[in-house]
């Protein structure tokens, strides 16, 4: 009867000349973890401000509504109230939709800053992990040659 190679012995001594560096994925889920958290702050941040911009808005409306829908003497200053609440929610719409495209803006600048910064840090961190890769490699390519 043959003998049956030890498979099991072959892969340890295989995987043992090229060692894992579980650090490198520690790393990457923590630098992963505080990317999202920093996102979700920005994101966090715009919900919070729209809010208040829709509640200002509405206030703002309801204010004029009330004002408008007074009892009046004359006909006329019906007309005029719905005129004058009209001219104002416009004047307000476009406030308020200008004060939405800043916090826009600003959550785009804020994304586009923590993008680029996660980059540059994984290309560095890439880099410095390829670095030291290539050198236990090129060490344990060496070892079976001086065995």
């Amino acid at each position: 009867m043959t003998n049956t190679p030890d498979m099991t012995a072959m892969f340890k001594d295989v995987l043992g000349a090229f060692p894992m560096d579980n650090s490198a994925m520690k790393d990457a889920f923590k630098n992963t973890a505080t990317l999202n958290e920093k996102l979700s702050g920005v994101a966090f941040d715009a919900a919070d401000k729209s809010a208040d911009i829709s509640s200002a808005w509405t206030k703002d409306t309801l204010t004029r509504l009330t004002a408008m829908t007074t009892a009046k003497t004359e006909p006329t200053d019906y007309a005029k109230a719905m005129t004058e609440f009209a001219s104002a929610s416009a004047e307000a719409a476009a406030e308020h939709m200008a004060a939405f495209a800043e916090v826009a803006k600003k959550v785009q600048m804020e994304t586009v800053e923590l993008m680029m910064s996660a980059g540059k840090d994984l290309q560095n961190e890439a880099t410095a992990t390829a670095t030291k890769t290539a050198e236990k490699v090129q060490t344990a390519a060496h070892k079976p040659a001086t065995k």
